[in-house]
């Protein structure tokens, strides 16, 4: 990471803003030399010191074909943007929290798909909502289990500095 000064290794703050972002992207190894890059829904679980992000989808299409072929990751997620303006300089950046990493994926079984979805519920504040077991066949539950992780933030003010702060 070039700035340093940005980086963020404490567990604690990373989980913090995790669970302040709505969509988690994940980069997956595509044959045609690209990676293949998807926002998804997702949720997050610690357990014994470990960190999972759980996903869903149709039980078919490219992602799963991609994962079936090779299980490794990259996902990054953000949050907080705001427009920073500096006035008397005549310039600008942007405040934001981020979090990027990678970790392994694998299809849950049957039997953990409700598992997952009720920690996706949850990262979305539905901790009650009933899952139609129904449903369930139609339905593809993956978990990225996290091999590595850290967190960067730009601030939105520095002291001193006169700017305007525009949320996005």
């Amino acid at each position: 990471m070039r700035r340093r000064d940005r980086e963020i290794t404490d567990p604690d703050q990373i989980v913090k803003i995790i669970k302040s972002c709505d969509a988690c992207r994940i980069a997956l190894n595509d044959q045609s030399g690209y990676p293949y890059v998807i926002p998804l829904n997702f949720g997050l679980e610690v357990a014994d010191d470990k960190y999972y992000l759980w996903f869903h989808g149709a039980n078919r299409g490219k992602k799963l074909e991609l994962i079936a072929r090779d299980n490794r990751a990259t996902f990054e997620m953000d949050t907080n943007h705001t427009l920073i303006m500096y006035d008397d300089r005549m310039s600008c950046t942007m405040g934001y929290a981020s979090v990027i990493g990678h970790g392994l994926i694998d299809i849950v079984p049957k039997e953990e798909k409700i598992h997952g979805l009720k920690i996706l519920l949850s990262h979305f504040h539905e901790n009650d909502f009933p899952i139609n077991e129904k449903l369930l066949s139609a339905t593809t539950v993956f978990r990225l289990s996290v091999i590595d992780m850290v967190g960067k933030r730009r601030d939105n003010v520095h002291p001193g500095e006169k700017s305007r702060v525009h949320g996005i």
